[in-house]
């Protein structure tokens, strides 16, 4: 069973989501917090697997309240909702720790299998889509600096020269199947440099091992058509 904690200022949309997450046999929902700060303290005291977290709320938003929950170093993992194509600070939550980024008007079945992804400790966003939506707010994203090279970070030194390419491939989005196929390896094999990868660079799932490549230079936003 996944618990479940709804983050959303918005009192229907709370209630859509509960009506779905209770129709599944598999999730339950534990609560429901109205805005950041009451996610933070409901997170503590109810501890969910997972918290479907809104960006936009008045007072304490998403964003902080992600980094507040993550950096509590809690069990939670946050699943990011939001409209996308008008919260220009949704990559904002990404880095701060959310395990994951969906549509509000994302299919009911595309929500739930994102809770059991995040719940089982894997990345909701496909890694092409983790790619297209970094390169859309790329502009907003620091870049690596040029008197520090990736090599000055421990944890990229840490990694075997295979490792560090599986790296590489991750910063630009491949599948597991891409990867496989580029390096001419099995995907089975891929599978277990990227969990070895993910353990050096002390990165919660994929989509934070994305963000760390953007940030040492090591990734690119992809050159328009």
């Amino acid at each position: 069973m996944t618990t479940v904690l709804i983050v959303d200022d918005q009192a229907l949309q709370r209630f859509g989501f509960r009506l779905l997450l209770e129709s599944s046999p598999d999730t339950e929902v534990v609560g429901e917090a109205e805005h950041g700060g009451e996610a933070v303290r409901m997170a503590a005291e109810l501890r969910p697997d997972v918290i479907l977290m809104d960006i936009r709320m008045p007072g304490m938003d998403g964003i902080e309240a992600t980094r507040r929950v993550v950096a509590s170093g809690g069990r939670s993992r946050v699943l990011v909702l939001t409209t996308f194509d008008l919260d220009e600070y949704a990559h904002a939550a990404l880095r701060a720790g959310a395990s994951g980024f969906l549509l509000k008007d994302a299919q009911p079945d595309e929500l739930l299998a994102g809770i059991r992804a995040v719940a089982g400790g894997d990345a909701v966003i496909a890694p092409a889509l983790t790619r297209r939506l970094l390169d859309a707010y790329a502009q907003h994203l620091p870049h690596a600096s040029p008197n520090r090279a990736p090599d000055d970070d421990p944890r990229v030194r840490s990694l075997t020269e295979r490792e560090r390419e599986i790296f590489v491939a991750i910063g630009q989005g491949w599948t597991n199947g891409e990867i496989a196929e580029r390096l001419v390896l099995s995907e089975s094999t891929v599978k277990t440099y990227v969990g070895r990868v993910l353990a050096k660079l002390d990165a919660r799932d994929r989509i934070q091992a994305v963000i760390l490549a953007y940030d040492l230079g090591l990734a690119r936003p992809s050159a328009p058509d």
